[in-house]
């Protein structure tokens, strides 16, 4: 779970980032599922647009896909969205340190 400390951090990071990926009429589907999933191994953090002709809304797609590959919503804003999933082998994303104890 993040904190809002590390989203924050995480949502500066994915300003520079370009959009990789894109939901399209085809909604998500296994291959999609892969790609992400390929690309969150490879970076950490993948920006997605959702298109006009998705059947999904930004924040519908997000949702679903981070519970496919079992990585983390960062944001959604309009028709993009950001998600973050350490990669526990090679990480290349330092987050700041939660606040709390666990």
């Amino acid at each position: 779970m993040l904190t809002s400390k590390q989203r924050a951090y995480l949502r500066g990071i994915a300003a520079k980032e370009d959009t990789i990926l894109q939901v399209g009429k085809g909604g998500i589907g296994e291959n999609l599922i892969t790609q992400v999933n390929d690309a969150l191994k490879a970076r950490e953090i993948v920006k997605l647009k959702v298109l006009e002709t998705a059947m999904l809304s930004s924040a519908e797609a997000a949702a679903e896909l981070a519970e496919a590959t079992k990585s983390e919503v960062v944001q959604t804003i309009g028709n993009k969205l950001v998600l973050f999933k350490r990669n526990p082998q090679e990480p290349k994303i330092e987050l700041p340190k939660a606040d709390k104890k666990k």
